[in-house]
C-alpha cells in the first residue's frame, strides 16, 4: 500500500469538510456532538440509516456475526488498514474521502485475484472527542465505494484510539472460476495494464510542494477509483497473473517477477502520457515516468497475458515476459534506477 504523506500538522482540526452530509433531518440534535457523547452503538446506527445490503448479503450488521452467501463455494478475502497522518492527512482529505480510499484499495485486491466484490467488514479506532459529524462523513465515504464495487457493509466495530484508524476487510466470489495468481507469468506472455499510472503520486507531490491548479491529479490522489470490472475481465480472457498498482507499477510487477520467477521487461515508450501528468511534472521538474513507474495508489491493474491476441479492450501492453529464471523487472532492458515503490516501514 502506498502511502508517502507528511506528517499531518499537530494543530489540524479533523472536522474539516469539502462536503455535507444529509443526515435526514436538518435539526439533528447530535449535531456537534462527540463519538464519546453519541455512544458506540447510536454512532453505529447512524452508518447503518437507509442503507441497502447487497444480493450477497444473507444477514446483515446487528448480530454477533453477518452471513454472507458463497456461491462459488469458495471466498476471496482480503484486509488492509489506514492510520492518520501515515496513509491519509485531514488538511488534504475529508473524512468521505477516507471512507471512499479504504474501500477501494480492498476492493482492488479482490478484483485483482479475478473477483468479484460481496461484502466488506469495517473497524473504526477513532479518539472520543471525535467529531459525530466526521463518523457520519466516513461512514458516507465508506458505504458509497462499496456500493460501487457492487457490494455493501456487512458488519464491523468501534473502538476508542489515539487517532483515527480504519481497517477493512474484503469478501469475493471468483464465480466459478480459479484465481488468478501472481505465481502465473511464463516466458512468452505480455505484459499489459488497465486504468490510470502515476496520477496520485503525481497528486501527492503536488500537494507537498503546495500547488494549486491540479485538481483531477489531486482528486486522484484523494480517492483512487479503480475499474473493479477489469479484474474479471482479465480472468475471463486468460491473465496468467494480475495483480492491482499500490505500491508502484515496478514494485508490484516485482512481486508478480518474484512469485513466477521470470524476468519483466516494461517498454517505456508504451505508456501515454496524460497532458496533466505532462504538465505537473514540468511544474515540478521531474520525470512523469518516475510517477508512473513508481508511484502507486492509482489501484489501477497489472498483468500478463499468453498473447497480444488475447489482451482484452480497455488494456494497454507494456511489455513483455522476457526469461525464465529471473525474478526481477527491467526497463528498456535495464535496471530501473527510479523510485521503485512504497515499502511500509521506510521513513
Amino acid at each position: 500500500m502506498e502511502n508517502r504523506c507528511a506528517p499531518e500538522p499537530r494543530h489540524h482540526s479533523t472536522t474539516r469538510k469539502r462536503k455535507t452530509i444529509d443526515t435526514g433531518d436538518d435539526r439533528d440534535p447530535l449535531s456537534g456532538s462527540t463519538v464519546a457523547q453519541v455512544g458506540e452503538f447510536s454512532v453505529i446506527a447512524r452508518s447503518l440509516a437507509g442503507r441497502v445490503q447487497s444480493r450477497n448479503t444473507v444477514l446483515g450488521p446487528g448480530d454477533d456475526a453477518a452471513v454472507v452467501s458463497a456461491p462459488d463455494g469458495r471466498m476471496v478475502v482480503t484486509t488492509d488498514m489506514l492510520v492518520q497522518g501515515r496513509h491519509f492527512r485531514l488538511d488534504w482529505s475529508d473524512p468521505e474521502d477516507v471512507g471512499r480510499k479504504a474501500v477501494a484499495q480492498n476492493g482492488a485486491d479482490i478484483a485483482a485475484m479475478g473477483a468479484r466484490c460481496t461484502g466488506f467488514l469495517v473497524a473504526i479506532g477513532c479518539p472520543s472527542e471525535t467529531p459525530v459529524e466526521v463518523t457520519d462523513a466516513l461512514s458516507e465515504g465508506l458505504w458509497r465505494e462499496a456500493v460501487r464495487a457492487g457490494a455493501s457493509i456487512v458488519g464491523g466495530d468501534l473502538v476508542m484510539t489515539d487517532s483515527l484508524v480504519i481497517s477493512i476487510t474484503a469478501l469475493g466470489d471468483l464465480e466459478g472460476r480459479g484465481p488468478v495468481l501472481r505465481s502465473g507469468a511464463r516466458s512468452g506472455d505480455v505484459v499489459a495494464v488497465a486504468g490510470k499510472l502515476g496520477w496520485s503520486a503525481a497528486g501527492l507531490d503536488l500537494l507537498l510542494a503546495g500547488r494549486s491548479g491540479y485538481s483531477a491529479l489531486v482528486a486522484a490522489h484523494r480517492v483512487p477509483t479503480p475499474d473493479y470490472e477489469q479484474g474479471i475481465v482479465a480472468a475471463r480472457s486468460g491473465a496468467t497473473s494480475l495483480t492491482d498498482v499500490s505500491d508502484g507499477l515496478v514494485a508490484d510487477l516485482g512481486h508478480i517477477a518474484q512469485a513466477s520467477s521470470v524476468t519483466i521487461d516494461l517498454d517505456s515508450g508504451s505508456f501515454d502520457i496524460a497532458d496533466e501528468i505532462a504538465s505537473a511534472a514540468l511544474d515540478l521538474d521531474v520525470s512523469p515516468l518516475s510517477w508512473i513507474l513508481g508511484g502507486g495508489e492509482d489501484h489501477a491493474f497489472a498483468g500478463t497475458f499468453p498473447s497480444d491476441d488475447v489482451v482484452p479492450e480497455g488494456w494497454s501492453v507494456v511489455g513483455r515476459v522476457s526469461a525464465n529464471g529471473g525474478d526481477a523487472v527491467t526497463v528498456d532492458g535495464r535496471e530501473f534506477s527510479g523510485h521503485a515503490g512504497w515499502s511500509s516501514f521506510q521513513a
